[in-house]
């Protein structure tokens, strides 16, 4: 997992833009809200069923870590599942990711 994504999380977290949990993140997208989804490498699951929605609401996905890692990311147990709520957070990680930008993010 990327440092400079791993501390940012931890910060977003503090600052309160951050849902983890299929549940939290799944309320969140059903009303059309959320910057970035961060899915862990050892949830094929969750990445089935949440990829396929976050394209058609436009939010970015990056596929990093563990669930272990994204747990301790957040401060919390093992989360299989990040959900980032703030237009900045979001473009520093992944500009910090080194993925490209997407289009609603520019």
């Amino acid at each position: 997992m990327n440092q400079k994504i791993f501390s940012l999380l931890g910060i977003a977290r503090r600052a309160g833009k951050v849902y983890t949990g299929e549940s939290q993140v799944e309320a969140l997208m059903k009303k059309k809200k959320g910057h970035l989804l961060i899915i862990a490498e050892d949830s094929p699951g969750t990445y089935t069923k949440f990829v396929p929605w976050a394209k058609d609401l436009n939010i970015p996905v990056l596929r990093m870590g563990t669930k272990q890692q994204l747990g301790i990311a957040v401060g919390l147990s093992p989360r299989s599942i990040i959900l980032i709520d703030d237009k900045g957070f979001a473009e520093a990680m992944l500009r910090d990711g080194g993925a490209p930008m997407p289009p609603n993010l520019k």
